[in-house]
């Protein structure tokens, strides 16, 4: 099955992968944080401010594939500190907010100096 790399200049990048990859039906979505592209800097310091731009992130990523939330299969989220999931949880309630996907929450092993979530998302456009 061929795979289709998926590039959008709308959402945060970088060359050491791709934002999000479709094989057959199946669209992969890295894991997205709340960068406003615009700038590169992180949309705030904040659950809800990283959140918001990093489910909107992975929206445009989505479109730019054909995609889109509605197409959500599975979610992960990795929060840098687990005392964030409620904050996380009345952020994403607005966007998935009846016959949510499936969904993961676990500790993002890597300390990256302000992060406080990454979001990534498999979608199904069959």
């Amino acid at each position: 099955m061929p795979r289709t790399i998926i590039s959008t200049a709308d959402a945060p990048n970088s060359p050491m992968y791709s934002q999000a990859v479709r094989a057959g039906s199946q669209v992969f979505v890295s894991g997205t944080v709340g960068i406003d592209p615009s700038t590169g800097a992180l949309a705030g310091e904040s659950i809800g401010d990283q959140t918001k731009p990093a489910l909107t992130n992975c929206r445009t990523i989505l479109e730019a594939a054909g995609a889109s939330l509605d197409d959500v299969t599975e979610v992960g989220i990795l929060l840098t500190d687990p005392n964030d999931f409620t904050g996380l949880n009345e952020e994403y309630a607005r966007w998935f907010p009846t016959d949510p996907p499936t969904r993961y929450v676990a500790k993002l092993g890597v300390d990256l100096p302000g992060l406080l979530v990454s979001i990534r998302m498999t979608a199904y456009v069959g």
